[in-house]
């Protein structure tokens, strides 16, 4: 007598993939060996999809993107690279914004999978406990980017040996006291990786980030503002700030224009040249992590580090898509590399 079963079933069964099952059904390609296991359970359990399962075994060839935001032009410049694969492969993608809150990262993912979706691109903020437990649970195939985890294939930047590289440009070129603006150290690559990697960098150097010189910011402009300036009213000795992103970087830069309390000239600031002026009117010099090209047009560019967004969004979405479509179930984990950008012997060029 045929027993009563879903495609889950069929999947679980067979040691496999929900959208395993799904492309063997709908005439996809699937493994001679993943096939045979399917079939041998099929044959097993005498299991007939009737017309429903049949159309829920159609692949839907739509990627879910889960993204911090979208007004960012790191971001933009991943999910740049996730659309270039995903359209070479006729598949759409279907994007959602958290406003860097965790807990939406989990809502949407979850949304997805019910969508459903054929697989998941998160890129993250941090992984939490829930993530984990979503990673280890979810009925499609997931890639983070940005954060390093064991829990699903990723590709993450090199953000410790970034922070080590500026940490040693930064003891290079300062005379007076360093300062750091971090972010979280919950979110493991911007804010503890770029923040260790830092100290790293100023300890191997001779130099260290003393009590008193860290402030921690959110990841926007207005909050890199206002730590900059509690910190400049705070100690007056200092000649550098390092800030774990660009758009805190913006922050620092205003700031240190209000507690100099100086005017702007009107003819500056009529042709936009307003940071630049600030930049060259003061001993402070401000640094950054993210190569943002707006900040780079409006100050002839900070000392930053340049990451390999775009790459991280073309290598994430070929990860998610092979293993969609070929079944490829080996772990992978892709470390990105870096380069120093506006400062003395930078290291080698990676694409953006």
């Amino acid at each position: 007598m045929a027993k009563k079963m879903t495609m889950a079933d069929i999947a679980s069964l067979s040691g496999v993939g929900k959208s395993t099952v799904s492309r063997y059904f709908n005439g996809g390609y699937v493994k001679d060996e993943t096939r045979a296991k399917i079939h041998k359970v099929i044959e097993e359990y005498n299991y007939t999809p009737n017309a429903f399962a049949r159309l829920n075994a159609k692949q839907s060839n739509v990627i879910g993107v889960v993204v911090p935001k979208i007004n960012s032009e790191s971001i933009s410049r991943i999910t740049a690279g996730i659309e270039k694969v995903l359209s070479e492969r006729n598949y759409q993608m279907l994007l959602a914004g958290t406003d860097n809150t965790p807990v939406k990262e989990i809502e949407y993912m979850r949304l997805f999978e019910n969508y459903p979706v054929d697989g998941i691109i998160l890129v993250g903020t941090m992984i939490t406990a829930e993530h984990r437990r979503f990673l280890k649970e979810s009925k499609v195939p997931v890639v983070v980017i940005g954060q390093h985890t064991k829990y699903a294939n990723c590709i993450y930047h090199d953000d410790y040996g970034a922070g080590e590289a500026m940490g040693r440009a930064v003891a290079a070129k300062s005379r007076k006291e360093i300062a750091y603006i971090g972010v979280s150290r919950e979110d493991k690559a911007a804010g503890a990786a770029r923040e260790d990697g830092f100290r790293e960098g100023l300890k191997r150097s001779g130099r260290e980030l003393k009590d008193g010189y860290y402030k921690v910011a959110e990841f926007k402009t207005e909050s890199g503002y206002e730590k900059v300036l509690e910190l400049l009213n705070e100690k007056h000795d200092i000649d550098i700030i390092s800030c774990a992103t660009d758009t805190i970087a913006a922050g620092a830069i205003e700031a240190i224009h209000t507690y100099a309390g100086s005017q702007i000239p009107k003819n500056v600031e009529d042709t936009g040249s307003r940071f630049r002026y600030i930049l060259e009117n003061t001993s402070i010099q401000v640094t950054g992590f993210g190569d943002n090209q707006l900040l780079k047009a409006v100050t002839g560019g900070i000392p930053t580090v340049h990451f390999g967004y775009k790459t991280s969004g073309i290598r994430g979405a070929e990860l998610l898509l092979d293993v969609i479509e070929r079944d490829e179930s080996i772990p992978v984990e892709i470390k990105l590399g870096f380069r120093l950008a506006n400062i003395d012997d930078p290291e080698e060029n990676i694409e953006d």
